[in-house]
């Protein structure tokens, strides 16, 4: 693997200088720190020599820098595969404020921008290619990416791929073109949610050339993890905010209650805003802001929000609605406390939560004759005959569909996904289509329009002052950047357009967010839609699997909630927390001489691994420590990051 694009002492060229020594360079140039945290060394270190590597690293872990510093180690550019649109931009302005140079493709972009965007990466304008995995299977994407030199290949989200994750989306699946596309690059796949299941299976789907882990502890031993029983969430939610302080993010399960929350919320004097999916981007970006600024204290949202939210100062994150997995809540949670400091991750249970959790199971799998007969009325919805239809792709209103066809719409998306994995069809979430305007008249014709209204004349001069090509083709625009420029109201920027529209003068489509249906083969009769163990019974049991385990966690009484949960992902010497609520309750306390015996057994640890060789856990074993001190003392070196735990060997950090 070629390094370049280092940084140089005055007193040691780069070429004299130790990876470690090169990839702390760019830290301290980039980022300001003087010391990578937890296993972020290791990683860079490994996808440095060349090796396919998955990384496993806790929410706040530091995920981005594994990437980040090794790419501008080396030549070439980084692509980064990523589901969120909001996660991609997030990352490409943070880059771009530290003066590195990074684009993303995304959907709602004109062909024009994608191609000066992959453009720019052939010719090495860019570090960082943050795309869709949707994206692999375009045409011109794969065109394009036989151009471009690749250092290598991040993967965020990995989860993502594996049928046995929280998470699976088939979409994931296209990542192993780029291995045909691009086999010479190395992959790094990083996530902070997997169980050894879910590792195995990421390896294997990413066809990884040999097999390489390399995980953090995913103990948080300044958070403490509190269920609490309630008749009344919102009286309980109320009564803990007014008792506590500090930045709050409060999760729903359901986008109303995210407004009903916040505005009972502000009417305690608790300042609160809401965030959910179907917000204009706009208005998402500038709640985030305000909440990030600490001008509001509480985000009530669903769970569209928290991807790629950098704020390391929320002490308490608050489950209104339980989430159906240890994997959904472990991600959220984790969102608490990344300061360091005591922060609390609080589930608020009602007497009906369990049945509930039970009943999504059947929400999310409904019968086989049910899907069989959403698949026959989407088909009769647009009329399409048996044999039509292979690659048909079609605006979807929901709410029209649910009216027509007496559907509720949650069991009706669980059916959708459902057909998606047996590839009937794929029901894509509404996406943010940007507004486009093209100018219809040539500049001499615009002048016979001496007398536009005030308001219509400002936005078409800040129109032709802030867009190139207007005259030429339909160009994506911002109403929000028209506003700013003209001083005017969104409200007043949209009329504008819309009478500039009406006079003739412009081609002016709104901004819209659809859904949308495509057919992955032509429609076949009913009775044919057949669906494998894989794609039902399988994937029904490990729903089932993770419910029991959320049911579990929920209901504990004698089980420390943060062992429940690191138990659940594989680590299975992990002691007690003493601070859940769980603990408290069954009156756990750590003596001084319990600490002075850890910190006894974290010194011997630490001596042993100081040869800076692997040593297998039976070596740690021998040493003469007790069980106890020896596994808290081991739990907290690898939550620290002094030591690491990798294919069966300690070794020191």
């Amino acid at each position: 693997m070629k390094i370049s694009n280092l940084p140089t002492t005055n007193s040691e060229p780069a070429s004299s200088l130790s990876l470690e020594q090169l990839s702390l360079g760019i830290l301290k140039q980039y980022w300001g720190y003087t010391s990578f945290r937890g296993i972020q060394q290791q990683i860079i270190s490994s996808i440095c020599s060349g090796r396919d590597t998955l990384g496993l690293m806790p929410t706040g872990g530091g995920k981005s820098i594994t990437f980040q510093v090794p790419s501008l180690m080396m030549d070439g550019v980084c692509i980064v595969i990523t589901p969120l649109i909001a996660l991609m931009k997030d990352q490409v302005a943070h880059l771009r404020d530290r003066g590195i140079k990074a684009t993303a493709v995304y959907s709602g972009m004109s062909r024009q921008e994608v191609l000066t965007a992959l453009d720019n990466c052939i010719l090495g304008g860019y570090k960082f290619l943050y795309i869709s995995p949707e994206r692999l299977t375009s045409e011109l994407f794969q065109v394009k990416l036989a151009h471009m030199h690749v250092n290598f290949v991040t993967v965020d989200e990995a989860h993502c791929i594996s049928q046995w994750g929280y998470d699976f989306r088939p979409s994931y699946l296209n990542i192993s073109l780029i291995r045909k596309l691009k086999p010479e690059a190395p992959l790094l796949a990083i996530t902070a949610t997997a169980t050894p299941r879910v590792v195995d299976d990421i390896q294997q789907q990413l066809q990884f050339r040999q097999p390489c882990v390399m995980r953090m502890s995913f103990e948080r031993s300044n958070l403490s993890y509190i269920v609490r029983e309630t008749n009344n969430k919102e009286t309980a939610l109320i009564q803990i905010l007014q008792q506590t302080e500090g930045s709050t993010i409060v999760y729903t399960r359901n986008r109303e209650q995210t407004a009903e929350i916040a505005k009972s919320l502000a009417s305690h004097d608790i300042s609160a805003l809401h965030y959910h999916a179907g917000l204009e981007n706009a208005d998402k970006d500038t709640r985030q802001q305000l909440w990030q600024d600490g001008l509001a204290r509480v985000m009530v949202c669903t769970n569209a929000f928290g991807m790629g939210i950098d704020k390391a100062d929320v002490r308490q994150v608050i489950h209104v609605g339980v989430p159906d997995s240890i994997e959904a809540y472990f991600q959220e949670a984790g969102r608490a406390g990344r300061d360091g400091k005591p922060a609390q991750a609080i589930l608020l249970k009602s007497p009906y939560d369990v049945s509930t959790l039970r009943r999504h199971i059947d929400a999310a799998f409904p019968s086989k004759q049910f899907i069989r007969e959403a698949y026959q009325n989407i088909c009769y919805y647009y009329e399409l005959a048996v044999g039509d239809g292979n690659g048909l792709c079609k605006e979807f209103n929901i709410n029209d569909f649910c009216r027509v066809f007496h559907y509720f719409p949650l069991p009706l998306l669980s059916a959708f996904r459902i057909l998606e994995h047996a590839g009937y069809l794929r029901y894509a979430d509404p996406e943010d289509s940007q507004s486009c305007v093209k100018i219809i008249l040539d500049k001499n014709e615009l002048y016979r329009f001496q007398h536009l209204p005030q308001q219509c004349d400002q936005v078409l001069q800040a129109l032709m002052r802030n867009y190139n090509g207007l005259f030429a083709d339909l160009m994506p625009i911002e109403e929000v950047l028209l506003a700013q420029r003209t001083k005017l109201s969104a409200g007043e920027v949209y009329q504008a357009l819309i009478t500039l529209s009406n006079f003739g003068i412009i081609h002016y489509i709104p901004f819209k967010r659809v859904a949308h249906i495509t057919f992955m083969q032509s429609r076949v009769d009913t009775d044919e839609v057949a669906f494998s163990n894989e794609v039902y019974e399988h994937r029904r049991m490990e729903l089932v699997q993770r419910v029991q385990a959320m049911i579990r966690y929920i209901t504990a009484q004698s089980t420390c909630r943060s062992r429940l949960m690191l138990e659940y992902f594989g680590q299975t010497d992990a002691a007690d927390c003493g601070h859940c609520d769980v603990c408290q309750a069954n009156g756990y306390h750590r003596h001084a001489t319990d600490t002075a015996h850890t910190e006894q057994a974290q010194q011997a640890v630490i001596a042993l691994l100081q040869d800076g060789k692997p040593h297998p856990h039976t070596e740690i074993k021998a040493l003469p420590i007790s069980p106890d001190a020896l596994r808290q003392a081991i739990e907290t070196l690898m939550a620290e990051g002094e030591i690491i735990y990798r294919d069966g060997l300690f070794t020191i950090a």
